[in-house]
C-alpha cells in the first residue's frame, strides 16, 4: 500500500544498522506507524533527518510492507518546539504514552488532534501539570477507555466537596469519611474532577496533585501494569530537586 502526502507527528527515532533509522510516528489517517528510513546519514540527508526528530510535524510518503512502512520521503511542515527543562520530560512522557497505548494501524483522528493541541501547548510554554492531565483525559477518550468525570460510576453527579478514586472499569468511586478507610493518596477531589470534565480553569495545586495521583493507576491499568520509563525519570528529577533545595547541616 502506498501512503502519500500523509501528515504525521514524529514520536521516536532510533538508529538501525549503520545508515538507517527506525521511526515511530502518529499519522492523521493510519494511526501509529512504524517507519524504516534507509540511508539517512551523510551531509546531503540533513533536511531529511531534521524532519524525523521527535515532536516534528512532517509530511511523508511511504510504502507499507508488513509491520513497517518503507519511508520514501519526509518534509518538515513547521518548526518543531524545543521545550527545555521540565517541559522536555513532559514531551518525552507524552510521546511514551502514545507509543505504549495507541495501537499501530488503527486510525485515531481524535488522538491526532489531541496530540497537536498538546504539542502547541508545549511550544507555548503553558502550565505543564494541568495540560498533561487534559492530554491524559483526551488520550483515554480517543483509545476507547475514557470516563465521565462529571458523574461517578453509578451515575450520580460528582460532589465538589467529596473525594473519589478512579476505577479504570467503573469510573469515579466516591470515598466515605476520611476516618478508618486507609490511604487516600490516590484520590482526587470532586472539584478537580469537575474542572477536568469541563476543561475549565486549572484547580489549585493540591487538587491538581491529587488528580495526577488518581489518574496514574488508571493509566497503569491500561499499560498492562508496566510503568513508563518517564515516570522513573520524573521521580528521579523530583528527588534531585528536593535534595538540592534541602538546607545543609553545618560541617
Amino acid at each position: 500500500m502506498r501512503i502519500t502526502n500523509e501528515p504525521v507527528f514524529i514520536l521516536h527515532t532510533r538508529p538501525w544498522r549503520e545508515t538507517s533509522l527506525l521511526v515511530e510516528a502518529l499519522s492523521a489517517n493510519h494511526g501509529r506507524m512504524g517507519l524504516l528510513a534507509r540511508g539517512v546519514q551523510g551531509p546531503k540527508k540533513q533536511l531529511l533527518r531534521a524532519a524525523l526528530q521527535p515532536l516534528q510535524f512532517a509530511r511523508i510518503d511511504a510504502v507499507q510492507r508488513g509491520e513497517l512502512a518503507q519511508l520514501r520521503s519526509a518534509e518538515a511542515l513547521d518548526a518543531a518546539p524545543h521545550p527545555g527543562g521540565e517541559a522536555t520530560l513532559a514531551a518525552f512522557y507524552v510521546n511514551e504514552l502514545v507509543l505504549r497505548l495507541a495501537a499501530r494501524g488503527d486510525p485515531q483522528p481524535d488522538l491526532f488532534d489531541a496530540y497537536a493541541r498538546m504539542r502547541a501547548r508545549l511550544g507555548a510554554a503553558e502550565p505543564l501539570a494541568w495540560n498533561l492531565r487534559r492530554f491524559e483525559r483526551d488520550l483515554l477518550d480517543a483509545i476507547g477507555f475514557g470516563m465521565d468525570f462529571s458523574h461517578d460510576g453509578d451515575g450520580a453527579p460528582i460532589d465538589p466537596a467529596a473525594r473519589y478514586r478512579l476505577d479504570p472499569e467503573h469510573g469515579p468511586r466516591r470515598l466515605l469519611s476520611d476516618r478508618g478507610h486507609g490511604d487516600r493518596s490516590d484520590a482526587a477531589t470532586g472539584r478537580a474532577l469537575l474542572s477536568l470534565a469541563a476543561d475549565a480553569q486549572a484547580p489549585d495545586a493540591d487538587d491538581l496533585a491529587g488528580l495526577r495521583r488518581a489518574l496514574r493507576p488508571v493509566l497503569l491499568h491500561h499499560l498492562g501494569g508496566r510503568p513508563l520509563k518517564s515516570w522513573d525519570l520524573i521521580g528521579d528529577l523530583s528527588r534531585v530537586s528536593h535534595a538540592a533545595t534541602r538546607p545543609r547541616s553545618p560541617g
